[in-house]
C-alpha cells in the first residue's frame, strides 16, 4: 500500500505538493475529530460527579465549536487542495503525453491503436484524477485518524487502546489479502475499459462501411461482446471485494463490541471509573468510522497503481533523439547517402542515395508499396534511418532540434485532417497569432476563399471532426490554405489530387501551384498532369530509386515510368 503512494505521488510531480499539505490537513482535522473526546470525557465527569457549572459547560462548548469549525475549515481545504491536485495532475498529463506523442517514431502509432491512446488520455486520466484521488486520500486520511483516536485512548486505557489495536491489526490482515486480489484483477479491468474504448472508435469511425456492407449484425456484435465483457469484469470485482469488505467491516464491529463489553466488565470488576468506561464506548462507536471508509476505498488502489503504469508506460517510451541545435539552413538541398530501413524487419529503404536542388520540383511515382511515401517521411524525420543519412541545407537532419527541422516543412496528404474548429482556425492551425487578413489571403490563394463564405457563417463555421461536413476537394484546399500559411521553404505532396473529382481538380492545381512557388517540392502523386512538368521523376520500387530523369527522357527508356503514363493515356482515352 506504502508503495502505491509512492508511486503516486512521484507521478503528480508538480502537484505531490498539493496532496502533502492535503495529507497533513488530514492530520489535522483527525485531532479535530478526536479533540471531542475529551469535551464529552468533561461533561460526564461533571454529570457525574454532580459538578456541572456553566464554566464546564462553556469549556466544553467551545472544544466542540472549536473542533467542528477548524474541521470544517480544514477540509474544505483539503478538498480544494485534493481536486486541485488531482484534476492538475490529469491535465498536465495529458499535456505531457501528447508532447512525448510529437517526438515518438510514427511507427510507434502503426503498432497501437488509437483505442489505446484514447483510453490512456480518457479512462485512465479519469481514473486517476477522479478516483484516485479521492481513494489515495480518504484511505490515507481514514488510517490517520484511526490511528490518532487510537492513541488518544491508549491514553486514558491502554488495555482497551490494545483491544482497539488487535481489530485494526486484523483489518489489516483481510485488506491485505483483499489487496492481493485486486492485483490480479486490476489489469483485467485496465485491459477490459481499453479494448472497449476501441471498440466503440472502430465501430464509429467505420460506420459506412459497416452500412455499405450490411455487417451492422457483425459489427454490433462485437461492440457488444466488448460491453458484455467490460460488463462481467466490473461485476467479478464487485463480487471478489463484497466478501473482503465485509469481513473487514465485521471485524471493525465485533471490535468495536469487545471494547464496550471489556469497558462494562472492567467497570464492575473495579479497575476501571465510571467516566474512563463511559468514554471507552462512546470511543468505540467513533473510532472505526474513517477506517470503514477507507478499507473499502483501498480495494480500488491496485487500480490506481495500474493506471499510473500505463500512463507512465506512454511516457516511458524511448522517443527520438529532438535535442538537437537550434539550426536555419543556408539552402534547402535535400541529399538521401546510402540510406536502408526497415519496418517491423521488412526493407522499405535499400541503400539508396539521392540528391535534391532546392526550389525543385521532384515528382516521385512508382508502384504501391515500393517506399515513395516512406522517402518522404524520412526527409522530414518522421522515421529514424537505419543506416547512411539524409540532410538538409548540408546538415543531417539528426542535427536539428525536432521543431527547428518541422519549421522547414509543410505537407500535405491524401487523407485530409481538418479539427472540429472554426474554418479560420483550422487555416491558421500551429499559427494561432495570424490575422483574419492573413488567413483570408492563404485562403484565396488556395481557392477557397469563395466556398467558405458560403458557408453559413463563413470563416467562423465550425466543421465537424475530421472536415466530415466539407467534400474532399473542399478539404484539400484548407489544407493548401493552412500550408500557404506556414510558409516552409519544402514542401510534401502525398497524392494531394487523389481523391478529387475532375470539378474541383483545376482548382486545387492553381491551389498548389500558389502554394509551390519558389519551394523544394517533393510530389507523390499518380496523375500524368501533375507529374510531367516536374524538374526530375523518381520512380521508386523496392525500396531502390529504378529510373531517375525528366519525363522526356524517362520516356525513351523501357521501363516502369513508360509502362505508367502508357497506361493512364489509355485509362484517359477510354469511353463509354
Amino acid at each position: 500500500m506504502l508503495e502505491i503512494f509512492r508511486k503516486f505521488f512521484d507521478f503528480c510531480g508538480d502537484n505531490r505538493s498539493k496532496f502533502y499539505r492535503s495529507l497533513v490537513d488530514g492530520v489535522i482535522l483527525a485531532f479535530m475529530e478526536a479533540l471531542k473526546i475529551p469535551a464529552i470525557m468533561l461533561m460526564i465527569q461533571g454529570a457525574i460527579n454532580g459538578m456541572i457549572t456553566t464554566t464546564l459547560i462553556w469549556q466544553c462548548f467551545g472544544i466542540l465549536v472549536f473542533s467542528i469549525v477548524a474541521g470544517t475549515v480544514v477540509k474544505y481545504r483539503s478538498t480544494i487542495l485534493q481536486c486541485e491536485a488531482g484534476y492538475g495532475t490529469a491535465a498536465n498529463k495529458r499535456i505531457e503525453i501528447a508532447e512525448h506523442l510529437r517526438y515518438l517514431p510514427m511507427g510507434y502509432f502503426n503498432k497501437n491503436s488509437l483505442g489505446y491512446i484514447t483510453s490512456v488520455t480518457t479512462n485512465t486520466m479519469e481514473n486517476l484524477a477522479d478516483v484516485a484521488t479521492r481513494v489515495v486520500m480518504l484511505t490515507t486520511q481514514g488510517i490517520l485518524t484511526t490511528l490518532l483516536i487510537a492513541v488518544m485512548v491508549c491514553f486514558y486505557d491502554w488495555r482497551i487502546g490494545f483491544i482497539l489495536f488487535v481489530g485494526m491489526i486484523l483489518f489489516f490482515l483481510v485488506n491485505s489479502r483483499m489487496q492481493k486480489k485486486s492485483q490480479q484483477l486490476s489489469p483485467k479491468k485496465i485491459k477490459s475499459d481499453t479494448s472497449l474504448v476501441e471498440k466503440v472508435i472502430e465501430y464509429v469511425q467505420g460506420i459506412a462501411e459497416v452500412k455499405g456492407y450490411n455487417l451492422t449484425g457483425k459489427m454490433s456484435k462485437k461492440l457488444n461482446q466488448a460491453i458484455d465483457g467490460n460488463t462481467d469484469i466490473n461485476i467479478e470485482l464487485e463480487m471478489t471485494f463484497i466478501p473482503y469488505m465485509t469481513i473487514q467491516n465485521g471485524i471493525i464491529k465485533m471490535t468495536g463490541v469487545v471494547m464496550t463489553l471489556t469497558s462494562i466488565y472492567l467497570y464492575l470488576q473495579g479497575n476501571m471509573d465510571l467516566i474512563i468506561c463511559i468514554g471507552m464506548i462512546i470511543c468505540s462507536f467513533m473510532v472505526f468510522s474513517s477506517l470503514e471508509q477507507a478499507g473499502n476505498y483501498s480495494a480500488l488502489l491496485r487500480t490506481v497503481d495500474v493506471s499510473v503504469d500505463k500512463a507512465q508506460e506512454i511516457l516511458d517510451l524511448p522517443a527520438m533523439d529532438i535535442d538537437g541545435q537550434k539550426i536555419i539552413p543556408d539552402h534547402f538541398d535535400v541529399s538521401f547517402t546510402s540510406v536502408d530501413f526497415s519496418y517491423d524487419k521488412k526493407k522499405i529503404i535499400d541503400n539508396l542515395s539521392l540528391h535534391i536542388p532546392e526550389k525543385t520540383t521532384t515528382a516521385i511515382v512508382g508502384p504501391s508499396g515500393g517506399g515513395k511515401t516512406t522517402l518522404c517521411h524520412l526527409i522530414a524525420r518522421f522515421w529514424d534511418v537505419d543506416t547512411g543519412s539524409v540532410t538538409l541545407g548540408g546538415r543531417d537532419v539528426k542535427e536539428y532540434s525536432m521543431d527547428s527541422l518541422m519549421k522547414n516543412f509543410s505537407f500535405v496528404f491524401q487523407n485530409v485532417y481538418l479539427f472540429q474548429d472554426t474554418i479560420a482556425n483550422n487555416i491558421r492551425f500551429g499559427q494561432e497569432e495570424a490575422s483574419m487578413e492573413k488567413v483570408i489571403e492563404a485562403a484565396k490563394k488556395a481557392c477557397c476563399h469563395d466556398f467558405i463564405m458560403e458557408l453559413p457563417d463563413g470563416y467562423d463555421t465550425v466543421i465537424g471532426e475530421g472536415g466530415a461536413s466539407l467534400s474532399g476537394g473542399e478539404k484539400q484546399r484548407i489544407s493548401i490554405a493552412r500550408a500557404i500559411m506556414k510558409d516552409s521553404p519544402v514542401i510534401i505532396l502525398d497524392e494531394a489530387t487523389a481523391n478529387v473529382d475532375p470539378e474541383n481538380e483545376q482548382e486545387l492545381i492553381q491551389a498548389i501551384e500558389a502554394l509551390t512557388k519558389e519551394k523544394t517540392i517533393f510530389m507523390i502523386a499518380h496523375r500524368l498532369k501533375t507529374v510531367r512538368n516536374a524538374d526530375q521523376i523518381l520512380v521508386v520500387d523496392k525500396g531502390r530509386i529504378v529510373q531517375q530523369g525528366r519525363h522526356e527522357e524517362l520516356m525513351q527508356q523501357d521501363g516502369i515510368y513508360r509502362r505508367f503514363v502508357q497506361s493512364r493515356e489509355l485509362a484517359a482515352s477510354w469511353k463509354l
